[in-house]
């Protein structure tokens, strides 16, 4: 069984600064997806990773402090794809891939409309996208888990106040039914086939005490292709994880 951890660290040496190395040791994580790691790989202390055990794959964003993905793996992986081959993703280092023998495993930070009109195009353009990139690759890599931040609540379960946020970017209609449209296409929301609970949420505001409070957005998932749905074990929200305004997600795949 392979431990799977996608996490949001919201700048990697900020995360480090909070005790995330430790944190990460005790996990015992096969491959740890991160997203937004804001950093070049010489300004990281890999070596500290390395000593886990885990070889490091950084795909940092060419603006600096911005965006980037990355993913440690304690596996060998057979081949490490970076990006998707459409340039205005790839200069912010938006997805990274793995593959393990038949299993792929991605991390993806899709990208934030919250900062206004052009930003919110640029993630609907995003996703218009990302689906028949995925489409295509499911040809060849048909057992594919996709981690990450996506950015989106698939259901009004999925965060703290639906009718208040109806017109927030992360939970409008065309987010939602892309989402659901993508799921639809081969791909199982691993959080939600072992739990259908309320107030379980991925990331949280750092404004109005919204972790204390447990206001959050349910927008990190690990996705899993159909034909890996057998394989699937355990799949859970880590909120006691504080290193970021998101927390870690686990899921455990027989690959």
């Amino acid at each position: 069984m392979k431990k799977i951890i996608s996490y949001n660290v919201n700048g990697i040496r900020s995360a480090m600064s909070k005790g995330f190395a430790e944190w990460l040791k005790a996990t015992d994580a096969d491959v740890v997806c991160l997203q937004e790691v804001k950093a070049e790989p010489d300004q990281i202390e890999q070596h500290i990773f390395e000593a886990l055990g885990y070889s490091c794959y950084w795909y940092p964003a060419q603006k600096k402090g911005y965006s980037g993905t990355a993913i440690l793996t304690r596996i060998t992986p057979t081949l490490v794809e970076y990006g998707c081959g459409i340039e205005a993703y790839d200069n912010e280092g938006r997805i990274i891939r793995a593959d393990f023998g038949d299993v792929s495993v991605m991390s993806v930070y899709m990208p934030s409309g919250s900062s206004g009109d052009e930003r919110q195009a640029f993630k609907m353009q995003f996703l218009a996208d990302f689906q028949p990139y995925i489409d295509t690759l499911k040809q060849s890599r048909p057992n594919l888990i996709i981690s990450g931040d996506y950015n989106i609540c698939h259901r009004p379960i999925d965060i703290h106040n639906p009718k208040s946020n109806a017109k927030s970017s992360g939970f409008l209609p065309e987010e939602r039914e892309w989402i659901d449209g993508f799921m639809n296409s081969g791909f199982t929301d691993t959080f939600r086939k072992f739990n259908q609970e309320p107030h379980n949420y991925t990331w949280w505001s750092f404004r109005f005490n919204a972790r204390a409070k447990n206001l959050g957005w349910r927008i990190d998932y690990h996705l899993a292709s159909t034909p890996l749905d057998s394989s699937l074990s355990r799949a859970i929200i880590l909120p006691d994880a504080r290193h970021s305004d998101h927390c870690p997600l686990v899921v455990e795949v027989d690959f």
